[in-house]
């Protein structure tokens, strides 16, 4: 069950809460057991949820769950303030240094990175055409909720707070996350950036990672030295079930604290490139071949392998590096294609865009395959290739510039047409392009 604060002290949560009882059917109960002003009093119910109003700021109410019936995920329905424009908007609570606006100093509350990325999708689907969506850093109180928990805001002034339909498109979204769990197995924590944070929206939007605690820059400088506090790094991984975490900028120190703490800092390309593979496999991988930020890149193979552990025995073999480099001559993007397609995992250099070194397959089979096709991929230049048992054998035909002197022909536009496969006339003598072409046959070891 998802729970719903609606705070009488925000306008702009008065007004989604009213689109929240229109846009769902809801009964009507009473709870004489709380006063009034903190949820007690009529509060309503429907399939998947509950809905209670409070006087006090959202930011200002500590332990909040308890106020309902066992809930799963709870949301603050809330106002986002800001020099933003129109923004749909969410994030999770508390502080990673004193506490100025609710909550308690150094102090995090859990968080539901799973619903967290749902409802972004439902912002997508549900906000007017003028409104952005986004997310934010950690920030602000409470600190102990009770449950799972984010805000989810409407922003981000007078103008945005009273329109109907941005309040309702708000509305819309917290119901879409009927039924959902708060966690995913794939989550993990950020460090660094600005107070919005593009970086860790595209790993939620792009990959099967959730993200739970965001410190921002100014969240780190409230904290002081990351040695100092080890316990609320330690808190941000907790809190959000994560065991790995994407630092941006300078955060070394940090990194170090992290490390110490038994969690693992990670690449956003590492993100990408695991996403939809088998972690274990994955480290295999890492381990076997090299690492993710060494140039490691998971092949096609590998989110088959991943759906089956059975099918994890692979072979390893090592690309023959002159007849690889001439394939890449021809279409290094080709290459690349050809080999992600039948591989579990390659190594590349050159930022991931140039194939190199060893591969890992699930069968020899797969090797050949690639090898034939680089060979037709040979073929676009060559005269001629051959494939042979152990190697590739390739004839080359090319302009030489000295054939073409011995015939009078001066290097200019004439040397241009004969290397272009064009005739060419001196002296009133026509050269044809064969007369004045070289070949020379390179053999590649493919074994």
């Amino acid at each position: 069950m998802i729970a719903v604060v609606v705070s009488r002290a925000d306008y702009a949560s008065e007004h989604i809460g009213e689109f929240l009882l229109s846009e769902a059917e809801w009964s009507s109960h009473e709870d004489e057991t709380r006063p009034d002003a903190e949820g007690g009093g009529e509060y309503y119910r429907t399939d998947g949820f509950e809905l209670r109003e409070f006087d006090a700021l959202h930011l200002d109410i500590e332990n909040v769950a308890e106020a309902f019936s066992d809930p799963d995920v709870l949301v603050f329905a809330s106002r986002h303030s800001g020099d933003t424009g129109a923004l749909l908007t969410a994030h999770f609570t508390g502080n990673f240094g004193p506490a100025e606006y609710g909550g308690e100093d150094r102090t995090l509350a859990e968080t539901c990175p799973n619903a967290h990325a749902r409802l972004l999708r439902a912002f997508d689907e549900h906000a007017p055409e003028e409104y952005e969506v986004g997310m934010e850093c950690t920030h602000h109180g409470p600190s102990e909720v009770g449950v799972p928990s984010m805000f989810v805001e409407l922003g981000s002034d007078d103008e945005q707070w009273g329109d109907p339909e941005a309040a309702r498109a708000v509305a819309r979204a917290i119901l879409d996350l009927r039924g959902v769990s708060p966690h995913r197995e794939r989550q993990l924590v950020g460090f660094g950036g600005g107070h919005y944070v593009p970086r860790f929206e595209r790993i939620v939007r792009e990959t099967d990672w959730a993200v739970g605690h965001i410190a921002s820059d100014w969240n780190l400088e409230t904290l002081g030295l990351p040695e100092a506090h080890p316990d609320v790094i330690r808190q941000a991984f907790e809190r959000s079930g994560a065991e790995y975490a994407v630092c941006e900028g300078d955060t070394t120190d940090l990194a170090a604290v992290i490390d110490d703490l038994g969690y693992r800092v990670v690449s956003e390309t590492w993100v990408r490139e695991v996403s939809g593979v088998s972690l274990a496999l994955a480290e295999e991988l890492e381990s076997e071949l090299s690492t993710v930020e060494s140039g490691l890149r998971f092949g096609d193979r590998a989110s088959d392998v991943s759906s089956n552990p059975d099918e994890w025995t692979f072979s390893l073999r090592t690309f023959p590096e002159e007849f690889l480099a001439a394939a890449a001559g021809v279409d290094r993007g080709a290459v690349f294609d050809v080999v992600a397609e039948r591989t579990i995992a390659f190594e590349t250099t050159e930022g991931g865009t140039l194939v190199c070194g060893r591969a890992a397959v699930r069968e020899p089979a797969d090797y050949d395959a690639i090898i034939d096709e680089l060979v037709e991929l040979l073929e676009r230049k060559y005269a001629a290739v051959e494939r042979r048992e152990d190697e590739i054998v390739v004839r080359e035909v090319s302009f030489d510039p000295e054939k073409a002197r011995t015939f009078g022909v001066s290097e200019g536009p004439a040397f241009g047409k004969l290397s272009s496969g064009v005739a060419v006339t001196v002296d009133g003598r026509t050269i044809p392009p064969e007369e004045v072409q070289t070949e020379r046959t390179h053999v590649f070891p493919v074994r």
